[in-house]
């Protein structure tokens, strides 16, 4: 296996036994960090408790370079495991991989760059090839440049991402401001990208339905500046898209307001503050029938 990026790849979300989905994913945990258009009361708390954020992060991360051999194998990240998480680069480790590395079912060769040779590849640091009948890439994808692509005109290729050109602002994560007749689903990541796009998929049908209007050019493209900059406030790494994983419950509450559906999905107050959110909790979403301008 040839690692050109090294992330984080861990066997769970629980870290010295405490899983940390109850400090991630609750409406709680999300008091933690600063969100788009946040009042004054929010905006003190999250800034008073970002210390509390960083070190939970330091304690999880200490727990996996413990748990998970990952400085024997030269398989640490650059980049900790808090901005992992911001960036959605967090991946589950396979059942067994490093039993596998190990026992030399699996043999890992750091490297940034490879090339093809009639034997197989070349790496980095290394004269003899590695003799390989089939090369498996699992590089991803740059998602920004195939939306691009779509594009034959120069100026929507231009216009199509923000100016730094690596990320596609989209109003509720889903129509582009100055192109509201197209909506792209799926370009959003979070910890499940399925219920992501899901969740946008639902609140287009509604849009479609006819059951409330967009705002105008300039308020969404000031609500998408407002996103973006939170996107990129504790990401330190060049991210390829946009990241909810911070505030995923915060992100469907816009989207369950606009469609005239209750965002607190769960019964009883202290559930709804102190309880994981999932996709099981949007299940079902009936929205009302009317018409409105959302913001």
């Amino acid at each position: 296996m040839v690692v050109r990026t090294k992330r984080w790849n861990l066997p769970s979300l629980t870290a010295w036994g405490i899983p940390l989905k109850y400090f991630y994913f609750t409406r709680f945990g999300e008091l933690f960090f600063h969100k788009p258009r946040e009042g004054l009361f929010s905006w003190v708390l999250a800034t008073l408790l970002s210390p509390l954020v960083w070190i939970i992060s330091k304690l999880a991360e200490s727990y996996y370079k413990k748990t998970i051999p990952m400085h024997k194998y030269g398989m640490v990240p650059e980049h900790s495991f808090f901005q992992a998480l911001s960036s959605c680069l967090l991946c589950i480790l396979p059942c067994r991989f490093y039993d596998m590395v190990k026992q030399g079912s699996i043999v890992l060769k750091p490297s940034n760059t490879f090339k093809f040779c009639q034997r197989g590849i070349v790496i980095d640091g290394q004269n003899s090839p590695i003799d390989a009948d089939l090369v498996i890439f699992a590089t991803g994808y740059r998602g920004d440049q195939k939306l691009k692509n779509i594009f034959v005109s120069p100026w929507f290729q231009k216009i199509v991402t923000d100016s730094q050109g690596n990320i596609v602002p989209l109003y509720r994560e889903c129509i582009h401001p100055q192109i509201p007749q197209m909506a792209i689903i799926g370009y959003t990541e979070s910890m499940s990208n399925l219920h992501t796009s899901e969740m946008c998929a639902r609140w287009l049908a509604c849009f479609l339905h006819g059951n409330f209007k967009l705002p105008s050019k300039r308020c969404m493209e000031k609500v998408v500046r407002e996103w973006v900059k939170q996107t990129r406030r504790h990401s330190k790494i060049k991210s390829r898209g946009s990241c909810i994983s911070t505030l995923h419950i915060w992100k469907n509450d816009q989207l369950l307001n606009d469609m005239g559906c209750n965002p607190r999905r769960k019964k009883g107050k202290l559930a709804n503050w102190f309880l994981p959110y999932s996709p099981e909790d949007y299940a079902e979403i009936e929205y009302k029938d009317e018409k409105k301008i959302v913001h």
